[in-house]
């Protein structure tokens, strides 16, 4: 029985296989040209398919992860905050922390790198093949407060509870109410142990209870983000000051 090459194609749709149904005829031509054999064009073609799935779930997780920005941890300049080595890098940038379900916690104040570096791993663990959600406090607040009755936060939401990695930004930046405060103990006490969590903020665990404003809560939380957890103290200078554009120029401007 003869098949034509559309009819092959079709074939591979209906087995999921798209990827491959569209390259097939320059699969066909190549592997006539070079004469490969039967194996050496499974192997080919099943290696084409296998890598633009990675790729797709890679720019699936990238959707997903919802970075304000993509900047890797090679693009940081380590000269700009002498408090962390190149080899603590390296070392955050192996995942090992993540494989243990550890969490990180950078403090330092505004514009030393804290959000770089936190995308910066979240990249790395994405094309690792873990599940990564990035949220800022600011964000994350109104999400669990609208839960109850807004499609869109139950979605979010969601995917934060089921990823491997959970990026929290700007940490503490604003008091919370008991009601606040409460929704965001019981998305930290679902994480715990299930997934590794990292929190920048420019304030230290000991000036989270004044903000949260009930000291059982904030014990509860603290005792879970700190019980498996990597403090790192980030001091230097705000890179967005340091490098901030200007509309002037260098000399001041003369009536």
């Amino acid at each position: 029985m003869d098949f034509s090459v559309e009819d092959l194609q079709k074939q591979f749709q209906r087995l999921r296989m798209a990827e491959t149904s569209k390259v097939l005829p320059t699969f066909l031509r190549k592997a006539e040209s070079q004469t490969w054999t039967y194996q050496e064009f499974l192997r080919e073609l099943l290696s084409y398919e296998e890598k633009r799935r990675e790729e797709k779930m890679i720019e699936k997780h990238l959707k997903w992860a919802k970075f304000p920005y993509q900047k890797s941890l090679d693009e940081f300049d380590l000269k700009e905050l002498p408090t962390l080595s190149e080899r603590q890098l390296r070392q955050l940038q192996e995942l090992s922390w993540l494989e243990e379900s550890f969490n990180l916690i950078f403090l330092g104040p505004p514009g030393v790198g804290k959000t770089h570096i936190a995308i910066g791993l979240g990249l790395e663990a994405i094309n690792r093949g873990y599940r990564v959600s990035f949220i800022s406090m600011g964000e994350l607040v109104p999400l669990l407060k609208s839960e109850e009755y807004l499609r869109k936060s139950q979605l979010q939401l969601k995917r934060i509870r089921g990823a491997d990695l959970v990026i929290i930004d700007d940490l503490m930046y604003m008091a919370m109410d008991q009601n606040e405060a409460n929704l965001f103990f019981h998305l930290i006490n679902y994480l715990y142990e299930r997934s590794s969590i990292i929190l920048t903020s420019n304030k230290g665990p000991e000036e989270w209870g004044e903000l949260l404003g009930d000291q059982g809560i904030t014990t509860a939380i603290l005792d879970r983000l700190l019980h498996r957890s990597e403090v790192l103290h980030f001091d230097g200078a705000s890179h967005r000051i340091k490098y901030r554009e200007t509309l002037f120029q260098a000399k001041s401007v003369q009536n």
